[in-house]
C-alpha cells in the first residue's frame, strides 16, 4: 500500500519479513505484551506480511528519543540483519522523532501497529465514504512524520544571483518537503470536506429513522468476533465474510422482525481492536456514531478467543471514546460451535448474556428474545383513554407501541401500551397514568 506520496508502508509483492518489538513498561506484564505481540503478528499477517523475528524489552519509560533505547536498538538491528528483515514494528505508537531516529540508527525501515492498521484499512475499505475515511486517517497519520533534506530538495532558486536578488527574493527557495505538506494539508481539507457532506446525508438518515420510530439495535464487537457472520444469519444481508481482520468497514443496516412481531433496525459496524489508531477513530466518527445513536448494543465477543475479556475491555474503551458507552448493552458471546465450554463459562460470568453460534444458528432464538425484551425494557407502560372518534390516536398507539390491553369504557378507550419517550410525550394528552 502507499499513501498520498507515494510512500510504500508494506511491499505487496512478496511476502516482506518482520522483526517485532513490545516494551514491557513499568507496570506491564510481559505476558500481556506477548499477548499484543500475538496479536500484531496476526495484523501483519493479515496485511500481507510474516513474523520472523520478536523482541522484548522491560523499561521503566519509554526513551524518548528511540523508545527503546540505543542499545537495544543496536541489538534489534543486528537480528534484523541475522533474519534479512528489512522493516521492524513496533507494537505502540512511535512519534515523528522516535521513527525518525530508530530509521537511522537500525538502517531499515521503522513503522509501528497504527502503521500496520491503516495498511489493513486501506486494503479492506470499497465504498466511497470509506476509503475517504481510512486516507483522511492516514495522511493525518503521515502530515507530522514528513521529513525534508535541506536545501537538495529545493525546487526554486531564491531569485537572482546573490549580488543582484531582490530583498525578500533571497534564500532556497520553496522545498520540496514544503510543497508536500502543502499538498497533504489540501487533500486532508478536501477529505474532511468529503465527509462532512457524508455526515449531513447520514444524519437526515438517522431524523428520518427516529421519525419512523423503529427502534435501532447496532452490532459491535472486536474484529473477527463474528458480526457479519450474526448480521447474515438474522437478516439475510449478504455482507462479506471472511476469517481475517477488519474484513467489514462499512456499515450495513437491515430491518428485522422480533420474535414479538416487533420490527427494529439491525446495524453491524466495524470491528475494534486493542490500540485501535486515534487517527481512525477520529475519520470513522461519522460511522462509529451509528453505535452511539443506537437504542441497544449487542456486543459479539469470541468465545473461542484466547483473552475473551481484554476483547470486552478494548471494545468498550472505544465506546467510550465515541460516547456510545451510555447505550444499554447486551453481550452476545459466539462461536459455541468452536468452545462451547468457554462460552458457556462467559455466559455464567455475566448475567444476562447469551451464548450462541453465528454460523450454526444454535441459541439464535435466545438472542432474539433477550433482544426483544431488552428493547421491551427501555419503555414505559402508561395508560391511556382515548376517545372513540379519534380512531387515528388508537392506531397510532398500536403503531408505535405495543398495546397490552385494550378496555371499552363510558370514556372512550381505555388502552394499557408499552411506549418510549418519544410517543409517551406525542399522546400525553391522552395518559391518565
Amino acid at each position: 500500500m502507499t499513501d498520498a506520496l507515494g510512500n510504500t508502508l508494506i511491499s505487496r509483492d512478496t511476502r516482506e519479513k518482520l522483526v517485532l518489538v513490545g516494551v514491557a513498561l513499568d507496570g506491564t506484564d510481559t505476558e500481556d505484551v506477548e499477548s499484543s505481540l500475538d496479536e500484531l503478528s496476526q495484523l501483519v499477517d493479515t496485511a500481507g506480511a510474516d513474523e520472523v523475528a520478536r523482541v522484548v524489552q522491560r523499561r521503566d519509560r519509554p526513551d524518548p528519543a528511540t523508545y527503546v533505547g540505543k542499545g537495544k536498538a543496536e541489538e534489534l538491528r543486528e537480528v534484523s540483519l541475522a533474519v534479512d528483515s528489512d522493516t521492524v514494528v513496533f507494537d505502540d505508537e512511535l512519534s515523528p522523532a522516535q521513527q525518525f531516529n530508530l530509521e537511522k540508527l537500525l538502517g531499515r525501515t521503522a513503522i509501528d501497529r497504527t502503521a500496520v492498521i491503516l495498511d489493513i484499512f486501506a486494503q479492506n475499505a470499497h465504498s466511497q465514504e470509506g476509503k475517504a475515511q481510512v486516507e483522511l486517517a492516514l495522511l493525518r497519520y503521515r502530515l507530522p512524520r514528513l521529513r525534508g533534506k535541506g536545501r537538495a530538495l529545493s525546487q526554486q532558486a531564491g531569485g537572482m544571483s546573490a549580488g543582484g536578488a531582490r530583498i525578500g527574493t533571497r534564500g532556497p527557495g520553496e522545498t520540496q518537503l514544503e510543497v508536500d505538506r502543502r499538498r497533504l494539508v489540501r487533500r486532508i481539507h478536501k477529505l474532511e470536506s468529503e465527509l462532512r457532506d457524508i455526515d449531513r446525508h447520514r444524519a437526515t438518515q438517522r431524523k428520518s429513522r427516529r421519525r419512523s420510530r423503529l427502534q435501532h439495535v447496532a452490532i459491535v464487537g472486536y474484529t473477527n468476533a463474528g458480526k457479519s457472520t450474526l448480521l447474515n444469519r438474522l437478516t439475510d444481508a449478504g455482507v462479506l465474510v471472511e476469517d481475517r481482520l477488519f474484513a467489514t468497514l462499512d456499515a450495513t443496516t437491515r430491518r428485522l422482525t422480533l420474535p414479538g412481531g416487533e420490527p427494529v433496525l439491525l446495524t453491524d459496524t466495524v470491528g475494534f481492536v486493542r490500540k485501535l489508531p486515534h487517527q481512525l477513530v477520529e475519520a470513522f466518527k461519522s460511522t462509529l456514531e451509528v453505535a452511539a445513536d443506537a437504542d441497544l448494543l449487542v456486543h459479539v465477543v469470541d468465545s473461542s478467543a484466547a483473552e475473551p475479556e481484554t476483547q470486552i475491555d478494548a471494545v468498550r474503551d472505544v465506546l467510550s471514546e465515541i460516547d456510545a458507552d451510555r447505550v444499554p448493552e447486551l453481550l452476545a458471546f459466539n462461536k459455541t460451535d468452536i468452545a462451547p465450554d468457554a462460552a458457556a463459562r462467559l455466559a455464567a460470568r455475566h448475567p444476562g448474556s447469551v451464548a450462541l453460534s453465528a454460523a450454526t444458528g444454535d441459541g439464535v432464538e435466545a438472542l432474539l428474545r433477550a433482544i426483544g425484551d431488552r428493547l421491551r425494557a427501555l419503555t414505559t407502560i402508561v395508560e391511556l383513554v382515548v376517545p372513540y372518534e379519534r380512531g387515528d390516536v388508537i392506531a397510532a398507539v398500536h403503531r408505535e407501541g405495543e398495546v397490552i390491553a385494550e378496555e371499552a369504557t363510558d370514556r372512550g378507550m381505555r388502552l394499557r401500551a408499552r411506549l418510549d419517550e418519544p410517543a409517551t410525550a406525542r399522546f400525553r394528552e391522552f395518559v391518565t397514568r
